[in-house]
């Protein structure tokens, strides 16, 4: 079957998030089971126009706002000779129902973008996107069958009127340990993430500030790069900052933190929650979407409101219970363990086989 799947960006981009981990892990082990499959993505500063990585054919064309007009260019020369179109929708979508025979889409949504338009978009376009653009974009799609990762954004489709979502849950990047791995000899609280708005990373240091009066040894370590870096790293006290970091040395820092911090206002999933809960680490968030699907309060970490107030309180409970830590710690690892980028790439497939055979 030849496949043609149009992301916004495809993992080699330096803008490539869990949503482009995603796509690759699927994509090369779909190419694995005999599949032909060709990434359309845009262009970025130094890139090749087209290469192959992982066996996946990745062409780039257009930048970050062209790049919608160059796929349906591509599709309109090429398109004849594919069996099934993935169309992924980060915010905006490429709208290929105006364009594309029906029966031959497949939507991708890891979540939805609602909030995101308030912290990562200016005046007056949150507004416009918030009321207006989302929905109306999304009312394209209402009749496509639409992949998404967690029973949250499916919830949230449903209440657009998609009528038929299936559930492709994310994968692992790390491999899990049998056991709960020796811990730093400090409490110490961990943060992995891009440091944007969305993502609240200032929401962790201002807990982290709550947690000093009453763990006075506790420390922090926030792992990652982006535009709120250099502003974060003017605080003061127990705050080490690494940036950007490879992976090795990410999951080594991960597997010695005693809990991980994940902020924010909406998560398609939460890759780092499971990636850690692999390592042993349980997890306290908030209770938001994606995070209240790969956080089982009480089971592999804490859920807790959106306030720095009320996650320095569960990160308090977890770095002074030892009980329910290693309780956590434990759980973390089982929970972890259902998850891994082949058994999704199997239901992938199973959606596409699905989706043609009923077409």
């Amino acid at each position: 079957m030849d496949m043609l799947w149009f992301n916004w960006r495809d993992i080699g981009n330096p803008e490539a998030g869990g949503a482009e981990v995603y796509t690759h892990e699927i994509a090369k082990r779909l190419v694995g089971k005999g599949y032909s499959v060709t990434l359309f993505t845009s262009k970025f500063e130094g890139c090749r126009k087209e290469e192959v990585i992982d066996g996946v054919r990745v062409v780039r064309g257009g930048g970050k706002y062209a790049v919608y007009r160059k796929a349906k260019e591509f599709y309109k020369k090429n398109g004849s000779k594919f069996d099934v179109i993935i169309d992924e929708i980060n915010t905006r979508p490429f709208l290929t129902p105006r364009f594309v025979d029906g029966h031959k889409i497949i939507a991708l949504i890891h979540q939805l973008a609602r909030e995101f338009w308030f912290y990562e978009t200016p005046f007056p376009v949150n507004l416009i996107g918030y009321y207006i653009l989302e929905k109306r974009w999304l009312k394209s799609y209402s009749d496509i069958p639409t992949i998404t990762v967690s029973n949250s954004t499916k919830g949230d489709l449903e209440s657009l009127g998609f009528k038929r979502v299936f559930i492709v849950h994310n994968g692992l990047n790390v491999e899990p340990v049998d056991r709960v791995p020796e811990k730093s000899e400090r409490p110490t609280v961990i943060y992995v993430g891009r440091m944007k708005r969305a993502k609240k990373p200032q929401d962790v240091i201002d807990a982290f500030r709550v947690v000093r009066t009453e763990v006075r040894d506790a420390e922090l370590l926030m792992v990652g790069d982006g535009y709120l870096r250099r502003k974060l790293e003017s605080v003061t006290g127990d705050v080490k900052f690494f940036g950007y970091v490879d992976r090795k040395t990410r999951d080594d820092l991960v597997k010695k933190a005693w809990v991980i911090a994940v902020p924010g206002v909406r998560e398609g999933w939460g890759q780092v929650v499971t990636d850690a809960n692999a390592l042993g680490t349980p997890a306290v968030g908030y209770n938001i979407p994606g995070l209240r699907d790969s956080i089982k309060h009480g089971y592999n970490g804490l859920l807790v409101d959106s306030s720095p107030e009320a996650m320095a309180g569960g990160i308090i409970e977890v770095l002074v219970d030892d009980e329910l830590r290693e309780k956590l710690s434990r759980n973390a690892i089982e929970w972890a363990k259902q998850f891994s980028w082949d058994r999704s790439a199997e239901e992938f497939e199973r959606v596409i086989e699905e989706v043609i055979r009923q077409s």
